[in-house]
């Protein structure tokens, strides 16, 4: 046998092999095809009629479900309404409060500096003259006190103790 004749059955060969493979996959595709459409009439006759049933649902539901979302758009506007107006009057009620607050606090450092200032007025116009008074008595008292009780007479060679006198009390 000669190279040419070697060739030529190695190419036969590999011709037929290649020729097997493909038959063989022509077969396991058609096996494949046939289990796909299997499944595919599987499906349309359990899945179909699924949908078909969810799509007729959907179909009826449609106008509620329009329904229910024009009321939550409703329900919801009137709430961001209500809210602003709750917002806008305790805004108000704070507003206001704060200024009763400054309000108060200007009466009463008022009232507080008015208090402060009769209390001095009271001190100038009362309680410095009644000491006033009452230093000049008892500096009276004790001058007099002085000049009756004889200017250093003895009793018996002892002198005369003198008594305290009693200083009177400030009084409002």
């Amino acid at each position: 046998m000669d190279k040419l004749s070697l060739f030529v059955l190695l190419t036969g060969l590999s011709i037929l092999l290649q020729a097997g493979i493909l038959a063989a996959m022509y077969v396991t595709m058609r096996k494949s095809v046939e289990r796909m459409e299997a499944l595919a009439g599987e499906m349309k006759t359990r899945v179909l009629p699924t949908v078909e049933l969810a799509q007729s649902i959907m179909v009826e539901m449609q106008p509620r479900l329009q329904v229910i979302t024009e009321n939550l758009e409703e329900t919801s506007t009137t709430v961001r309404d209500q809210i602003q107006r709750v917002d806008a009057t305790v805004t108000d009620v704070v507003d206001r409060a704060r200024l009763q607050v400054i309000r108060a606090d200007e009466l009463l450092t008022r009232t507080l500096d008015r208090v402060e200032q009769t209390s001095d007025l009271v001190h100038k116009t009362v309680v410095s003259p009644v000491r006033q008074v009452s230093g000049l008595m008892q500096g009276l008292t004790v001058g007099l006190e002085f000049l009756f009780s004889g200017r250093g007479r003895r009793n018996g060679g002892r002198r005369e103790e003198r008594r305290p006198v009693p200083q009177d009390e400030m009084f409002i």
